[in-house]
C-alpha cells in the first residue's frame, strides 16, 4: 500500500504536517510492506530536503499513492478520484462552507477519513492538535494581558522556534495578582494547563477559588459538571450530559464574579447550555477582562466571542453594554483572543506529536486488519455513499 503525504493548499498557508521526517522513517521501519512518498511543497515546516535526506521519493505527482494524508481542507479542483483521504475537513457538523467538499468526494468516489472522526470505541478522540492549541492559546492570552496592561511583551510564537522558546519567554515575565479560570479536561485544556504549571500558578480547589482572595496568581480547573447544573436540581452525571445535555443550564456565574482571566479548553456540543450570556457579562458582578477561546465556537457559549482572530491580529476587544467589538485595550472591554488555527503558530512541535499519535493508531490499522475497528469509526464516505454512521449528513449533502 502506498501513502502520499500531500501538499497543503488550502489558504492561508498551514506549515503542519502529518509526519515529520523523521517520524515518517519510524513508519517505515514498523511497516516495511508499506511505501511513503512526499509530495513536493514549498511551506511544509520540514523542506522536502529533510525527506530526501532520509530517503523518501519527493514529487510533484503523488496520484498513484493509494492514500492521501494531510491536515487542512483539499480544495476541490486537487481531490483524486478513488482514493482515501485522511483530513479535517470540517464537514461532520454540517459547516455550511464545506457542504460542497463533502459532495465533490461521494462524486468522486472517495473514501473520506477525518482526523475528528478517528475515535475510541466510547467516542474520545485518538489524535489531534489539542494540546498545541491550549499551549499557544494560554500563551496568547498571557501575551494579550501584557500589551493591554503595559506589564511585558511576550513575542508572538510564530516568531519563536518551538516550545522550548515559548516557554523560555515566559520564563522572563512577572504576573500581576490574577485569578484564572481553564474550562474543560481534554487534551486542550491540559495543554493550557503546562502553561499556567510552567509559569508556576497555584492550582486551588473549586471552593478555594470560589471563596476566597489570594496574594499571588492562581487557577482552577473547571469540569463541565463545576460549570453545568441540571435543572431539577439533580446531582449532575458528565456522560449524562454528553449524551444530552438539555436538561443542563449553566453554573458559570459564580465563576465569572472571581475570575480576571478566563481560557476556554472545552468542548462544546450541540444543546448544550451556554456558559455566558451577552445579559450575563452586562452584569456589574461579570469580573472577567481577558478571555483566550481556544475553543472559538462564534456566537456561542462565550458570548465574548463573536468572530475568530487571525494569527497576524490575534486580540479584539468586547464591549459587554454595547455588545459590539471595540479596541483590545479599551476601557471597560473585555480582551478576546480566539485564533482559530493556533496549532499553525507552533508548527515543528504541533507536526511531531501529531504523526506520533497517527503511527501508534491510525498506520497499523491498515495491516491489522483494523483489529480495533478505528477505520471502520473514522470512515465518513464509501462507494460513493455516506457510511452508516455518517448518515446523519444526508440531508446536509442534499442541501436541505
Amino acid at each position: 500500500m502506498k501513502f502520499a503525504i500531500i501538499k497543503e493548499r488550502k489558504s492561508p498557508p498551514d506549515r503542519r504536517v502529518v509526519f515529520s521526517p523523521e517520524t515518517l522513517a519510524e513508519a517505515r521501519k514498523q511497516f516495511p510492506e508499506a511505501e511513503f512518498v512526499v509530495e513536493s511543497s514549498d511551506i511544509r515546516v520540514f523542506p522536502d530536503e529533510a525527506y530526501a535526506k532520509l530517503g523518501f521519493t519527493v514529487t510533484d505527482d503523488v496520484s498513484d499513492a493509494d492514500v492521501m494524508i494531510g491536515v487542512k481542507e483539499v480544495p476541490i479542483e486537487h481531490l483524486i478520484p478513488n482514493k482515501k483521504y485522511f483530513y479535517f475537513s470540517h464537514t461532520i457538523k454540517k459547516q455550511p462552507y464545506n457542504r460542497k467538499l463533502l459532495v465533490a468526494m461521494l462524486e468522486k468516489n472517495i473514501e473520506m477519513f477525518d482526523h475528528e472522526t478517528i475515535v475510541r470505541e466510547n467516542n474520545m478522540r485518538l489524535i489531534g492538535f489539542g494540546r498545541y492549541a491550549g499551549l499557544v492559546g494560554a500563551y496568547n492570552g498571557f501575551r494579550a494581558l501584557g500589551l493591554r496592561d503595559g506589564l511585558f511583551n511576550l513575542p508572538k510564537v510564530e516568531t519563536l522556534a518551538d516550545l522550548e522558546a515559548v516557554k523560555a519567554e515566559l520564563d522572563k515575565i512577572t504576573l500581576p495578582n490574577i485569578k484564572i479560570l481553564l474550562t474543560g479536561t481534554g487534551k486542550v485544556a491540559h495543554g493550557a494547563k503546562e502553561i499556567l504549571d510552567h509559569l508556576q500558578i497555584k492550582q486551588v480547589s473549586d471552593a478555594l477559588y470560589l471563596t476566597s482572595q489570594f496574594t499571588e496568581p492562581v487557577y482552577v480547573m473547571a469540569d463541565v459538571m463545576e460549570y453545568a447544573k441540571r435543572k431539577d436540581g439533580k446531582v449532575g452525571d458528565k456522560w449524562e450530559f454528553y449524551k444530552d445535555p438539555s436538561g443542563y443550564e449553566s453554573n458559570f456565574m459564580p465563576y465569572a464574579k472571581e475570575t480576571d482571566y478566563f481560557i476556554a479548553g472545552h468542548f462544546y456540543g450541540n444543546n448544550a447550555p451556554y456558559l455566558f450570556t451577552r445579559n450575563d457579562a452586562k452584569s456589574p458582578d461579570f469580573k472577567i477582562n481577558l478571555v483566550a477561546d481556544i475553543s472559538c465556537d462564534i456566537d456561542g457559549p462565550v458570548a465574548s466571542t463573536i468572530r475568530p482572530s487571525t494569527i497576524a491580529d490575534p486580540f479584539y476587544g468586547y464591549n459587554p453594554q454595547t455588545e459590539q467589538e471595540t479596541a483590545f485595550d479599551a476601557k471597560d472591554a473585555i480582551t478576546v483572543m480566539a485564533v482559530d488555527n493556533l496549532p499553525c503558530e507552533l508548527p515543528k512541535d504541533a507536526s511531531e506529536g501529531f504523526g506520533a499519535t497517527f503511527l501508534e493508531h491510525v498506520i497499523p490499522a491498515f495491516f491489522n486488519n483494523d483489529e480495533n475497528k478505528v477505520l471502520k469509526r473514522a470512515r465518513i464516505t464509501e462507494n460513493g455513499t455516506l457510511t452508516e454512521r455518517f448518515s446523519y449528513l444526508q440531508d446536509y449533502v442534499d442541501g436541505k
